[in-house]
């Protein structure tokens, strides 16, 4: 006769409770310890950043025949000042909307800038603000014909925002994707940007006049990659103070608490 095996009994969920919470509190203490540790890291890659633009800035000025051909090539040349000469593509600006500047929203200007060898680069001209009244219009920016002379910074492409449709097309977009770009105007776009600047100084030798005139109306006040760093100091201090309140919360009433009731129940006997 076969003997049946013991059916184990549950365990009470009483005495799981003790688990479950320390493994809850770990899992949050974790979490948001995680949390911190990533904002001050945010915050340190903005500040190198940072140092890394003031040590480009102080390097000689790129012309367009210095300019990367490639992605690789490309960062290594981020922030370094850049003059170069070139005919604008009006037909192909851009406006990338929902960008601030000021602490206002409004549009960042992107016009391509044909090089005489063929290639051409995107340049982030300036900012202008959203009409309250259409979001859909903007202000036509002066571009004009023929060769004109552009200094400013070398950056990456303009920073991507979030967007529920990933096909952007038309002239006011959210994003712009750069290789797409590329193929859509027949352009051959260097895998990277300029930030136009305010006054472009004197050029190495006689050329056109300097294009980043005020009278285009476009702000400039491009804003520098350690500015809010700040802001992260400030999660941080937050995730960790939410870390640390998770741990005092259950010492307090996982540990301590039942000790102290403990003790009172075996001096009431």
């Amino acid at each position: 006769m076969r003997v049946p095996k013991p059916v184990p009994k549950p365990v009470p969920i009483s005495n799981a409770r003790p688990l479950i919470v320390a493994l809850a509190a770990l899992v949050a203490v974790a979490a948001t310890a995680r949390l911190g540790w990533w904002q001050l890291d945010r915050a340190a890659q903005k500040t190198a950043i940072e140092h890394s633009m003031r040590a480009r800035a102080t390097l000689p000025v790129l012309e367009a025949r210095m300019l990367a051909r490639s992605a690789e090539a490309a960062s290594a040349q981020h922030h370094r000042t850049v003059l170069l000469r070139g005919q604008w593509q009006p037909e192909h600006t851009v406006y990338l909307e929902n960008r601030q500047m000021f602490g206002r929203p409004g549009f960042y200007v992107v016009t391509p800038l044909l090089l005489s060898d063929g290639s051409a680069v995107l340049v982030q001209r300036g900012w202008q603000p959203r009409d309250s009244n259409e979001r859909t219009r903007v202000r036509e920016v002066p571009s004009p014909a023929g060769e004109v002379q552009v200094q400013g910074r070398i950056a990456p492409p303009p920073a991507r925002l979030y967007e529920f449709d990933a096909a952007a097309s038309g002239r006011i977009r959210q994003n712009l994707n750069l290789d797409a770009f590329a193929r859509e105007t027949g352009l051959k776009l260097l895998p990277l940007s300029v930030l136009q600047a305010d006054a472009t100084g004197t050029a190495a030798k006689a050329g056109p006049p300097a294009t980043a005139a005020p009278s285009d109306g476009l702000k400039r006040d491009w804003p520098a990659p350690a500015a809010d760093v700040h802001k992260h100091h400030g999660y941080a201090f937050q995730w960790f103070a939410l870390s640390a309140l998770v741990t005092g919360l259950y010492v307090w009433f996982q540990l301590i608490q039942p000790r102290r009731r403990a003790r009172a129940l075996a001096r009431a006997r």
